[in-house]
């Protein structure tokens, strides 16, 4: 979406306030909210009760001491003969105490503005910078809250040269997923080697190797069967890793440690994605069902059921609604976590193997026949093409799709040699090819870098989730292909 540019003073202040409802909702916490304002009126009360009464008597009454400290609170110790004294040091001492829900809403929207300010004169390096930026900044970020931001980026980019592929060789099995730390510093991928591997994008070197071992062996922390899916939390704190041992086992990104191991599926965990900005992990299993896992208190929450068969993709984004896929249900389900429900698609008339939302509004899901684009306010696709090869235009199984998140430029992996780029066309109604990227072997896993320089794809001799046919000619590779914009 375009914006106009030549925005006043007062549409910034406008746009600085509206967002500022929006945006900055994560620093309202309505219980700290509610309790300091009834905490301002209940000291304005007792402070009128007490003048009252100094004024008809003449003297000042002492209160009780229990009821003193339950009305009042104070670093220091106030009798009940100072409690106006002890009233006016507390305003004095501690102003956010007694702000107000709006005042804080207000300090908060121009400390958000002065951030915006300073980063934008840290790009300009001049101090008459762009008031329009920080606007445009202003509506995208309060879109992008709302989940409806829609940049239209895909007619930037062009097709990458194939001798800038870089491939990356350190699996001795088929690579099954990938997934890019939010600031696209490091990449991890799982194989069917039961490893995981932390790669350094810029160099290509291996960082960490999270080594599998086999069951039953103690004293050492790993996955024993083929790693299926990887997700990284939002904040960057927490890696997850899920397969075919059914456990699900957390990382700490930093520290490259294992922090838990949660058990409770009956089958193979086919995928994992964590809600962004929260630490609110969920995970899909070939046992028909969703988990729920809050890892600040590496607890398990819920089970979500509804599929009828074995689930192959699960993704989230900002609200409490994921998004998965059913194999041979041929269906993919929105769950409404909050209000116990769920909303079912139907569409493909074959497996589904993977899902992703585009942004809150739209998504897209792969199948062995073709892409589909999908709004979510609608039960059938708003547009669906096959995945054909170079040659004899032969259709192909979608095994892989991805997202940029809240653009309109989508991707989707098959092995048919390529990976197709695909531009959401006006009003995401359309699918129209962009370019195509020369990839032999299965692609199992696909993502866009969260800055969109790159994509990661997953190579293997053989598709993830099982041995129907292989190809032996292929190289189980990590490939980092750079993005390039038109001039």
């Amino acid at each position: 979406m375009m914006w106009k540019c030549g925005f006043n003073q007062c549409d910034l202040y406008h746009n600085t306030h509206v967002a500022a409802k929006t945006i900055m909702s994560s620093f309202f916490l309505p219980s700290k909210s509610k309790s300091r304002d009834k905490k301002a009126k209940k000291q304005q009360k007792l402070k009128k009760k007490q003048d009252g009464k100094t004024s008809a008597t003449g003297a000042k009454r002492k209160r009780r001491p229990e009821t003193f400290n339950e009305e009042i609170e104070s670093d220091s110790e106030v009798e009940g003969d100072d409690v106006r004294k002890g009233l006016t040091a507390l305003s004095s001492e501690d102003e956010y105490d007694v702000e107000t829900a709006p005042e804080k809403r207000l300090r908060l929207a121009k400390e958000y503005l002065s951030n915006l300010q300073e980063e934008e004169r840290a790009k300009t390096d001049d101090a008459d910078f762009d008031q329009d930026a920080i606007a445009h900044r202003l509506r995208d970020d309060m879109l992008e809250q709302a989940g409806r931001l829609q940049r239209k980026v895909a007619d930037k980019y062009i097709a990458p040269d194939p001798g800038d592929i870089r491939k990356l060789r350190g699996h001795r099995l088929p690579v099954t997923c990938v997934v890019a730390t939010p600031d696209d510093k490091y990449v991890y991928s799982g194989a069917k080697d039961c490893c995981i591997i932390k790669w350094l994008v810029e160099t290509g070197v291996k960082e960490v190797i999270f080594s599998g071992h086999r069951k039953g062996v103690e004293g050492v922390v790993g996955h024993t069967g083929h790693v299926l899916a990887l997700a990284v939390s939002s904040d960057g704190k927490f890696l997850a890793s899920g397969g075919q041992d059914r456990v699900v086992h957390v990382w700490d990104v930093k520290t490259n440690s294992h922090v838990h191991t949660f058990t409770g599926h009956r089958d193979t965990v086919s995928g994992l994605s964590f809600q962004r900005g929260t630490h609110e992990l969920f995970s899909c299993s070939f046992d028909r069902t969703l988990k729920v896992w809050n890892l600040d208190e590496m607890a398990y929450v819920e089970t979500l059921f509804g599929h009828q068969d074995s689930v192959s993709s699960i993704d989230c984004m900002l609200r409490e609604r994921p998004i998965s896929a059913g194999m041979n249900d041929r269906s993919v389900r929105i769950w409404k976590v909050a209000e116990e429900s769920q909303l079912v698609f139907h569409g493909h008339k074959s497996y589904i193997d993977a899902v992703r939302y585009v942004n809150d509004e739209y998504f897209i899901s792969g199948s062995q026949d073709g892409v589909a684009l999908w709004n979510v306010m609608k039960k059938k696709p708003m547009a669906t093409r096959p995945h054909t090869a170079h040659k004899g235009h032969t259709e192909h199984w979608v095994t892989a799709v991805a997202a940029y998140t809240n653009t309109d430029l989508v991707a989707s992996g098959s092995n048919d040699g390529q990976v197709c780029v695909w531009k959401c066309g006006e009003g995401f109604r359309s699918l129209e090819p962009c370019f195509s990227i020369p990839l032999n072997g299965f692609v199992n896993s696909l993502m866009f870098s969260h800055g969109g320089t790159f994509l990661v794809a997953a190579i293997g001799q053989e598709h993830r989730l099982g041995r129907w046919w292989t190809d032996k000619s292929v190289k189980n590779t990590i490939a980092i292909i750079p993005l390039k914009h038109s001039v």
